[in-house]
Formats: C-alpha cells, sequence, structure tokens
C-alpha cells in the first residue's frame, strides 16, 4: 500500500513522522508533496518518495493525509488547477482532511469525490504540536465509515484516539465545538482570574487553590454528564438558587473593585431569567436549558447510553458534586 501525505508543517511533519515509523514496520510506502521541498527533505532522506504535485500524490496512493492552514488550501489541493488529488485518484480511493476545515467546505468537496467513486473524509486533530510529536492526538472523523474503518490502523500510528462520529461534516462541527468552548473559557479564566488579584491573592496561590475545587478537578466536558446530556435537572446536585447567589457575590465583588465581568454578567443574567422561569429549586445547570431553547434544538440522551460511553473511556467521570 502506498500511503500519500501533503502538508509538511510542524504537526503535519510530526504527525507523518509517526505514520512513517509504522509503514516502515509493515513495508508500506510514504509518498509526500508540500508547497516547500526543503521540508520533505528529512522524509525523502528516509525513503519517501517525492510527488511533484497533488495530483501526482493521488495517482500514486490508495489513501492520502491532508494537514493544511484552512479551507481555501484544502479546496486548491483536492480538487484545482487539474493538478488537484482528484484528477488522480482512483476509483474507491480515499483522502482524509486532518486540517482544521468549515463544515460546508468538506461537505463540498465530498460531493464532488463521491461523483468520481471516491471518498473525502474530514479528520480534524486536537492536540497540538507536543500532541503530534508524541502520537496523543485525538482526531475526529466524519464521512464514509467503511473508509474509517479500513484506514482506522494509519490513523492509529499517530493518533491514541481516532474515532468515527458521523457523516462527512462531523468531524469539523465537533473540533469547532471543542476550540470555541477553549477560548470561550479562556476569557472566562481572564476575567476571574484578574477579579481574583486585584481582589488581593497572589496569582500562584489563587491557581492553586481554585485547581483543587470541584471546577478544577473535573474535565470541561465531562461536566455536561449528569444534567445537560440528560436533561435531567431534579433532583439538583447544586441548587439554582444557591448558586445565584454565589454569582451574586461574584459579580458584586468585581463592580466593588472596579474588574470589567462582562462574561460573568452574562451568565449571571441567565441564571436571573432561569430563577424567574421558577426553575431556582432545579441544578444550577438548568439555566443552561435557556440556550437549548434559544438555538432551536433537543438534547435529551438517554442516561444508559451516556453510561456506556463513560465506558469506553474509563478517565472519564461524571461531575463533582458542587458546593
Amino acid at each position: 500500500m502506498k500511503v500519500g501525505f501533503i502538508g509538511l508543517g510542524t504537526m503535519g511533519a510530526y504527525m507523518a513522522a509517526n505514520l512513517s515509523k509504522y509503514l516502515e514496520s509493515s513495508n508500506h510506502g510514504l509518498v509526500v508533496h508540500d508547497v516547500r521541498r526543503e521540508a520533505a527533505e528529512p522524509f525523502l532522506a528516509k525513503g519517501a518518495a517525492w510527488a511533484a504535485s497533488p495530483r501526482a500524490v493521488a495517482e500514486a496512493c490508495d489513501v492520502v493525509f491532508l494537514s493544511l492552514p484552512g479551507p481555501k488550501e484544502v479546496e486548491a489541493v483536492a480538487t484545482g488547477d487539474g493538478n488537484g488529488l482528484l484528477e488522480g485518484l482512483k476509483a474507491g480511493g480515499a483522502v482524509f482532511d486532518l486540517s482544521t476545515n468549515a463544515p460546508s467546505m468538506v461537505r463540498k468537496i465530498a460531493a464532488q469525490f463521491a461523483e468520481k467513486g471516491c471518498h473525502f473524509l474530514d479528520a480534524p486533530v486536537s492536540g497540538g504540536p507536543s500532541g503530534a510529536r508524541s502520537g496523543r492526538l485525538a482526531i475526529w472523523v466524519g464521512g464514509d465509515k467503511a473508509s474509517f474503518d479500513e484506514y482506522k490502523v494509519l490513523l492509529d500510528a499517530f493518533a491514541d484516539q481516532a474515532r468515527y462520529i458521523g457523516a462527512i461534516g462531523a468531524g469539523s462541527v465537533a473540533k469547532l465545538v471543542h476550540n470555541c468552548a477553549g477560548y470561550a473559557i479562556q476569557t472566562a479564566l481572564a476575567e476571574v482570574f484578574t477579579m481574583g488579584v486585584k481582589g488581593g491573592v497572589e496569582p500562584l496561590a489563587l491557581w492553586e487553590a481554585v485547581r483543587t475545587g470541584a471546577v478544577g478537578r473535573s474535565r470541561a466536558f465531562d461536566r455536561l454528564v449528569d444534567q445537560f446530556l440528560p436533561s435531567k435537572y431534579e433532583p439538583p446536585a447544586f441548587a439554582l438558587k444557591l448558586a445565584l447567589k454565589d454569582m451574586t457575590l461574584a459579580t458584586d465583588l468585581g463592580r466593588e473593585l472596579g474588574v470589567p465581568m462582562r462574561l460573568s454578567n452574562l451568565a449571571y443574567a441567565d441564571m436571573v431569567e432561569a430563577m424567574g422561569r421558577g426553575w431556582e429549586a432545579q441544578d444550577s445547570r438548568s439555566a443552561m436549558k435557556l440556550q437549548i431553547e434559544r438555538a432551536g434544538v433537543e438534547i435529551a440522551v438517554d442516561p444508559e447510553r451516556i453510561k456506556a460511553a463513560l465506558e469506553r473511556d474509563p478517565s472519564a467521570a461524571g461531575d463533582p458534586k458542587r458546593s
């Protein structure tokens, strides 16, 4: 089997290096391409083949991986100028896009590939350069399930958490949810930490203290398990009326100290609205139902499915009770 890899930047080079080790041990060949040939030199020195264009990669390979900056670069490599992958890929061939891409773009490209009997899958990665180097990466794959199953052994060569999550575009949606949440949390942390420091607590002492609390001990997304996902807000782990008291004290302190608390005040406003709905005795996360309403979606996962998902990932756990 010949395997192609296009895009040998920081992330791509590490992933391709780990993939190359597997291919060497299993007598498969690696074909590489990058806009800078010098980026490929370390791979060529170890026996990889150079291809002068994406089309040439596709002509030589059964499966191709992409690690590119964004949607326009992926589209150009996949379908552009007569030298794209689509021009050279054989029927049944598969392309995995490891880039962070737009769901609309990957669906557009996948439709073009399908017309030729080929498969384009979105497979964005999470873990950063250190994860790419060590192989501690998550990959969220959307697209043809049979292609995922066929080539999962290759994904496992450079990622320890490769999983299929749905139709084309699902992987990109998951990546955007993950990253957007991270940056929103980052902004909230900056907000509350500046309040804490201005309130007189030394930064390291503050960090050491709060990371031992309920929020600090739980993984961010694990906090959705007990109430939000199953839509079960009674009996409360921590009642909304008590949480509102805490938020009132926190936002009052921010005003007293002259610290802008934009995100905290938005959260406070939702909690006040939830109280107005009569949810004061429900769990504090009941305020999240307001956003579910605004978005016009339904979220109510069978608790048995949640339990099975947690059993598949023993490191995950339900949210600690808060006080």
